[in-house]
């Protein structure tokens, strides 16, 4: 294993620890123990992907149906990296090739043995977690209720890269069922399981929000003043002034926290309200698997009686043609209901390509608002109200002037730094200082200095070419969109650690193929035709600047 690998290994090692502790301290020890405790994490060569195990293909359908975004979402807390979260069956006939973590990614004096170390980690997150719950459950228990599935938190996971995520077994038929009382969890009912035989499923169907994702939390400025001060006026009770709202921002700005605070806001304002939060993802999930059952008209019944509905990542629908019909009358029945519906995506309504017209029409009749990225005032202010939850961490100011002025890819990756910081020094014993931050976070700090956004290369190559940036993601095929267009796909491959699938989809939902034809023709170009080669060179010295 190299020192690379082995530094990933404990990272993961390390994660895990903490994301099982906050996972025992939420879903109580019954639940914990019978359908949580046995999943094991396995090694993965990819740092963007988490690989867990599970001894029996009932219970991997089970937290996959249950807890595969609350997984999702736990690990992308410690590990920002993290973009695939898959759940698999791996039977303990032979020892599972389970992930055994040596040292720390970065050299550092005094490092215990990382038994002690995950222990420790363990410990503290147990302890933090306990720390964050509310004195009262947010839902009391009822007796004696039916439970029924969980409505899922959205995934971090692509549609491709991630077959635990939609490529889930059927569902269970359950014949008999036994009532169970439930243990509340964030807001939601979770049963206790009696028996591997009957998977519970849930009376009173509640959101799962994040209880740390408020309104009160959310730190404010101009570059997202709009999106916060719609998300409010629609979480306020009465007719709503407008619906649907759309949010649109890259990756890590706030816009799922604005989901889970409007769902809290609008909760605590009517608290009989029938919420439901979901992914896009999660939503072509569920309905496959009701088709798959013969049961569309309790999926339907179950979204449509919702008063407010809250769907994130919706790019993930793109060309999914059955999909979006049931989408489409999905809000459609909600708008003309007058209730509430929430969308959010990476981008604008009319730049989402490959989703039906009518569902861009439909959005956009609403409020669409959009969230910037963050500048450096911004940075500073979200690290301090970071820090004020780590009442035990001593970070001195240069430190979080460092993470702020360096790390500005998204809000997540700052607070994953800062928690990085913090969980190091409580590892080691030693004291934060500019000189720990910066060897503790070498590797984050350098990959910031050099990373740019696909986003970045289309803005960038869309004016040096005289275009729209909505040109290069369109299904225009003229010489004059189509070269810039390769050329932007090339410089993604180039410039970027993303895969080309994913590429594929920035540019209008393109397959891999196109992306990889693109990255030959330019190089091929660049040999050959000195007014592409110059453009090029160009390109590369602005983005690399």
């Amino acid at each position: 294993m190299t020192n690379e690998q082995s530094g990933m290994a404990s990272e993961q090692a390390l994660a895990w620890a903490q994301v099982r502790a906050s996972l025992r301290e939420s879903a109580g020890p019954r639940v914990f123990d019978q359908w949580l405790k046995p999943i094991e994490l396995v090694a993965s060569d990819d740092a963007e992907s988490i690989r867990l195990a599970l001894p029996s293909a009932f219970v991997t359908n089970w937290v996959r149906s249950h807890y595969a975004d609350r997984l999702a979402m736990e690990f992308r807390r410690v590990l920002p990296q993290v973009r695939t979260v898959s759940i698999e069956t791996r039977p303990r006939t032979t020892p599972p090739v389970v992930v055994t973590a040596q040292t720390p990614p970065i050299p550092l004096p005094g490092v215990p043995k990382l038994r002690e170390d995950i222990e420790r980690a363990a410990e503290s997150a147990r302890q933090a977690v306990q720390a964050r719950r509310p004195a009262k459950p947010v839902v009391q228990a009822a007796p004696a209720v039916e439970p029924a599935p969980m409505v899922a938190m959205a995934p971090v996971i692509a549609p491709a890269a991630a077959p635990a995520a939609v490529e889930a077994a059927p569902p269970m038929r359950v014949e008999e069922e036994q009532p169970v009382t439930p243990r509340p969890v964030f807001g939601v009912d979770i049963p206790a399981p009696v028996a591997e035989a009957a998977a519970p499923r849930a009376a009173a169907e509640r959101p799962v929000l994040d209880p740390r994702l408020t309104f009160d939390r959310f730190v404010v400025d101009s570059s997202n003043l709009v999106a916060f001060n719609a998300a409010r006026a629609l979480a306020e009770p009465g007719v709503p002034r407008f619906s649907p709202l759309f949010l649109h921002a890259g990756t890590g700005q706030g816009k799922t926290h604005l989901m889970h605070a409007i769902g809290h806001a609008y909760l605590a304002a009517v608290p009989e309200a029938q919420v439901l939060y979901m992914s896009a993802e999660r939503f072509m999930f569920e309905f496959v698997s009701a088709l798959r059952a013969r049961d569309t008209h309790g999926f339907k019944a179950r979204l449509r009686s919702a008063d407010l509905l809250m769907i994130d990542d919706l790019q993930f629908i793109a060309g999914k043609g059955s999909t979006q019909e049931e989408f489409f009358h999905t809000i459609n029945e909600i708008v003309l209901s007058g209730k509430r519906l929430v969308i959010c995506a990476d981008r604008c309504p009319q730049a989402l390509d490959g989703v039906e017209s009518r569902i861009i029409s439909r959005l956009s009749a609403g409020l669409v608002a959009d969230i910037k990225a963050p500048d450096l005032a911004l940075r500073r202010a979200i690290l301090e109200r970071k820090l004020a939850d780590l009442p035990e961490a001593a970070v001195p100011a240069e430190v979080l002037d460092l993470i702020a002025a360096r790390i500005h890819a998204n809000i997540r990756e700052l607070e994953g730094a800062l928690n990085r910081v913090v969980a190091y020094a409580h590892l080691t014993g030693e004291r934060v200082d500019l000189d720990f931050a910066v060897q503790t976070l070498g590797d984050t700090l350098r990959g910031a200095e050099r990373r740019v956004s696909i986003d970045d290369i289309q803005k960038l190559v869309s004016q040096h070419f005289e275009l729209k940036p909505l040109d290069l993601i369109s299904a225009r095929r003229s010489r004059a969109v189509a070269r810039p267009r390769q050329i932007a796909m090339y410089l993604a491959k180039r410039l970027t650690t993303r895969s080309l699938p994913e590429i594929g989809r920035k540019f209008g939902g393109r397959d891999h193929s196109t992306v990889i034809h693109a990255v030959r023709k330019i190089e091929e170009l660049r040999d050959t035709d000195r007014e592409i080669d110059s453009a090029v060179r160009v390109l590369l010295r602005e983005l690399e600047a």
